[in-house]
């Protein structure tokens, strides 16, 4: 047990320092590299490179090289782009956005791969049941892993916090700000509150540092799981990687599964928005780029305990209340946002918002999870691959349309979908309940039908 826990907190470990520095990055993309929109632009490239990764690169790189290096070698994509951020330009941050996500797809299914062949080791060997001892691995996992994005914020904040500040924003460029913020008028409002090459460089120092401890800290504590445990898995694999990627795209056959498209893709648009627009046209455009890190601290942190509460408050209150509760609040925000006109002296409303958004995106996270594996229990994986691949989608559009488009365009986009995310979700409900009516009574049917046989007898 100790030898295996080792090797899973190596691994949560490893996940925690290179994305410490990937999630902060990803944040101050908009913000950073503005310039013709080329964060968001990067932002877009990397969800599309990952969509085209997770369909081919995962089952070819852990066969031929293993769990352990192919985590390692993923782990060195990330660390390209922190090095491409040193000299942004389109001729930097392009390739190295298609490297890191060819190479996000491969370090996600081996670290789960690796997470489960030694979980059912150890259950074999200690006499459990493989499915407790890996959901345990899993949690410590992601108990060690999802602090990364308090920790990647934090830096962030606290290195741009030494920038001497000029003087305040001046009302003229503050009314440009929110969702007025436009291409054309962008430029202008955020040069002002950038930070110097010293401090950007030095954050970026840390980020590629803390890349490198991830890798040198897998490269040399990880075992390599025996070649035999992991033939047996990948043979599995393999027999049915041809079927399962065919199965994706007949699985749309399904009607639910096209139903529930809009709403998969909205958690892609939202979660871009988030960390592509408000960031750059709310917080960096009226506070500065250094309270990006403490605004996005706040929305990680409300999302994680929001994720923990409506998951074990959705069996009392069931998830179609809790999906309407998320609407609303998104629709709230979504309203309020393109009412509200930002300025520092509001500091508080600057993370209300993500405060409110976070509740709202845990409530999407788990509950859309939990119908997905609700409605398709014989059909998981092709499910939930659809799943990654449409919210997958919805972020590339999201990133993809914030290089040309006024914020209040882009609101109103999220707006169109989120209400068209409801009546389609609404549809799916109505569907399952008319089936199970249907359910009920053939049962009632039968019940009556045997009375009626033994009363006669």
């Amino acid at each position: 047990m100790e030898r295996s826990l080792k090797n899973i907190i190596v691994v949560a470990f490893g996940f925690l320092l290179l994305f410490t520095a990937y999630g902060g990055l990803q944040n101050l993309q908009s913000s950073l590299n503005d310039e013709e929109g080329l964060g968001v632009a990067t932002l877009s490239v990397v969800y599309g490179a990952l969509i085209l990764s997770s369909m081919f690169l995962p089952p070819i790189l852990i066969k031929k090289f293993g769990c352990k290096w192919t985590i390692t070698a993923s782990m060195c994509c990330y660390i390209a782009f922190s090095l491409g951020n040193f000299y942004a330009s389109w001729y930097t941050l392009i390739p190295t956005s298609i490297i890191l996500g060819l190479g996000g797809a491969p370090l996600w299914s081996a670290k789960c791969t690796y997470l489960t062949i030694t979980g059912n080791a150890y259950a074999q060997k200690a006499g459990k049941l493989g499915k407790d001892v890996v959901n345990q691995y899993f949690g410590i996992f992601f108990l060690i892993f999802q602090s990364s994005g308090v920790w990647g914020n934090l830096i962030s904040s606290l290195v741009f916090q030494q920038e001497s500040i000029k003087g305040e924003i001046s009302d003229d460029q503050l009314m440009h700000c929110g969702a007025k913020d436009c291409l054309k008028t962008s430029t202008s409002s955020s040069n002002s509150t950038r930070p110097t090459h010293d401090l950007i460089y030095t954050l970026l120092g840390i980020y590629t540092g803390s890349g490198i401890l991830a890798v040198l800290l897998v490269a040399i504590f990880l075992e390599q799981i025996p070649k035999d445990l992991l033939e047996n898995s990948e043979e599995k694999k393999n027999a049915s990687f041809a079927s399962n990627f065919l199965a994706t795209f007949r699985h749309l056959k399904d009607k639910r599964q096209c139903l529930l498209i809009p709403l998969t893709m909205y958690s892609g648009f939202e979660q871009g928005f988030l960390s592509g627009d408000y960031t750059k046209s709310y917080v960096t455009c009226a506070l500065g780029i250094r309270y990006v890190g403490y605004v996005m601290i706040c929305f990680s942190a409300t999302n994680s305990l929001s994720s923990m509460l409506f998951g074990k408050i959705s069996q009392y209150t069931g998830r179609i209340a809790l999906f309407v509760l998320g609407a609303v609040i998104h629709l709230s925000c979504i309203i309020s946002l393109l009412l509200w006109k930002p300025h520092p002296s509001q500091m508080a409303v600057f993370f209300i918002f993500p405060a409110l958004w976070g509740m709202a995106d845990a409530i999407l996270q788990t509950q859309t999870n939990a119908i997905y594996g609700v409605l398709f229990v014989k059909n998981k994986e092709a499910a939930f691959a659809n799943y990654r691949l449409w919210e997958s989608f919805g972020f590339v559009i999201a990133f993809g349309y914030s290089t040309f488009l006024c914020v209040y365009i882009k609101l109103y986009i999220l707006l169109a979908v989120l209400i068209l995310s409801a009546v389609t979700y609404g549809s799916v409900e109505y569907l399952e309940r008319g089936k199970s009516l249907e359910i009920l009574t053939e049962k009632k049917e039968t019940q009556v039908e045997e009375t009626i046989t033994q009363t006669n007898m």
